[in-house]
């Protein structure tokens, strides 16, 4: 399959297994497969097959459930040729009988003649939409491919960025020792899920999991540390750029104001650290993980210290400390 164009044959040649399995095989018009699926959706073509053609969503696939087959079946005893042929004039993706249901004869060679794949699953109507409809929402996803490294830590999917030769390979080394997972290293694909969700992995699944160590050259992440060092995806829920220490920058150190970083049109918060000798990346890392997770329970750490040193100042102590006349320490 290219980036750009996902057929009919892709999606019988889908590699898919337990609760994604969607059971597809062809019975009508292989010479059909070569199709593109353009629209991620469904349709269900009971009034189309009625005769009901001006709103005629031709262009995405068409499923036939059990009242579909039911209909087909009541427009045989009625003799529906002239439907059929309406039917398959339009230029449809393919059509799925879910339940392991099957058209008849008539209906099979129109297909054939027409180029008009037709699929089976044994999957129901409704399981197999949102297999079908979740698939959807990551092939069509848009995507977008940065120089970084995804580890999660603590649950949390944290995108590593920053100049080459920074530090982000080695500060993930550190977290992956301290019993965190590498999604992907040097290059981090991107995908935007229902418009919402920023799903990662790596660039390239076979190497995504090998890591970069100048001095040291290439490594293998699952192989040193074991599988549960790794995984295949993770949604990107914080953003760390790493930088070299600028003396004449200066850089936030309370934290009240929650900055935020475009990814596919989603905004992720982010956050700048900067390095330099001495400085411990993975342990403020992981602080960043902890103080993120506290944030989507509804706790913000800054703001609640902001919020304590504003009582302190109303309730006259800060005066006071500030004249002596309390002992603070």
């Amino acid at each position: 399959m290219s980036d750009n164009v996902f057929t009919v044959l892709d999606l019988l040649d889908l590699n898919l297994k337990g609760r994604n399995s969607l059971n597809l095989h062809c019975i009508a018009g292989r010479s059909g497969l070569s199709r593109q699926i353009k629209i991620a959706d469904i349709n269900r073509p009971g009034l189309a097959l009625s005769g009901f053609y001006e709103a005629f969503s031709y262009d995405r696939i068409q499923l036939f459930g059990r009242a579909e087959v039911a209909y087909l079946q009541k427009l045989r005893n009625e003799g529906y040729s002239d439907s059929l042929k309406k039917y398959f004039s339009y230029d449809i993706p393919c059509s799925i009988f879910t339940r392991n249901l099957k058209p008849d004869d008539y209906f099979l060679a129109m297909a054939e003649s027409s180029r008009s794949p037709v699929l089976q699953t044994d999957l129901e109507s409704t399981e197999f939409s949102t297999r079908l409809l979740r698939i959807f929402s990551d092939i069509f996803a848009e995507k977008k491919a940065l120089h970084g490294v995804l580890v999660a830590v603590f649950g949390v999917g944290i995108l590593l960025l920053g100049d080459s030769g920074v530090g982000k390979s080695e500060t993930a080394l550190e977290l992956i020792e301290r019993g965190h997972m590498l999604v992907a290293d040097d290059t981090v694909e991107l995908r935007c899920i229902n418009g919402n969700s920023i799903m990662g992995r790596g660039a390239n699944k076979y190497i995504s999991h090998h890591m970069e160590i100048r001095g040291l050259g290439i490594i293998n992440i699952a192989q040193l540390y074991g599988v549960g060092s790794i995984r295949e995806q993770k949604e990107v829920q914080l953003v760390v750029k790493l930088e070299t220490w600028d003396n004449n920058k200066v850089y936030d150190r309370l934290g009240i104001e929650t900055r935020t970083t475009d990814l596919l049109g989603v905004k992720i918060p982010y956050i700048e650290i900067p390095v330099k000798p001495g400085r411990n990346l993975p342990i403020i890392i992981e602080a960043a993980a902890m103080n993120e997770r506290l944030k989507t329970l509804g706790y913000f750490s800054a703001r609640e210290f902001n919020k304590n040193v504003l009582k302190w100042i109303e309730e006259g102590q800060a005066q006071d400390a500030y004249y002596g006349n309390v002992d603070v320490y």
